[in-house]
């Protein structure tokens, strides 16, 4: 499970070390395989360890092509997907095309998600924090896997 925040900088080369905290279990896991890509909705990337993509790309591949939002959802995924492998010194290459879709230069935030991470610059990170506090008067129109979460 992935969690928390860290703050981290890419090299020249656009690479970045994967927190330390992280890196036994990729390792362990998916043998350091990754996949980056592109966020649907908002202005990041996602890096899924292998797993963990291959089961989502199968239901991305199923989606129907007839129906021109899942096409859409078909081009950003898997359309932009980029297979990393992380290297003995726990870095990833971040591809150009990626880093210039998101604007990252060098200092980026990266925040697990649960299976997946999320990769940001640092300042669109900060600048789109408080557009997901959630408005009281708006729990309402929560979908109601949210709303019957005790938290």
């Amino acid at each position: 499970m992935f969690l928390g925040v860290s703050n981290i900088n890419l090299d020249a080369k656009g690479r970045l070390a994967m927190p330390t905290r992280y890196r036994d279990f990729l390792t362990q896991h998916c043998n350091g395989e990754m996949v980056i890509t592109l966020d649907l909705f908002d202005k990041c990337l996602l890096i899924y360890p292998r797993p963990a993509w291959n089961d989502l790309e199968r239901e991305i591949i199923a989606l129907p092509n007839f129906d021109p939002r899942a096409r859409q959802v078909q081009r950003i995924m898997l359309g932009h997907a980029s297979e990393v492998q992380m290297d003995s010194n726990g870095r990833v290459q971040v591809s150009q095309p990626l880093r210039e879709i998101i604007g990252l230069d060098k200092k980026a935030v990266f925040s697990g998600q649960g299976k997946k991470f999320e990769l940001w610059d640092e300042e669109t990170y900060r600048n789109s924090r408080e557009t997901w506090k959630v408005d009281p008067a708006s729990v309402a129109d929560l979908p109601p896997e949210v709303t019957a979460l005790s938290i």
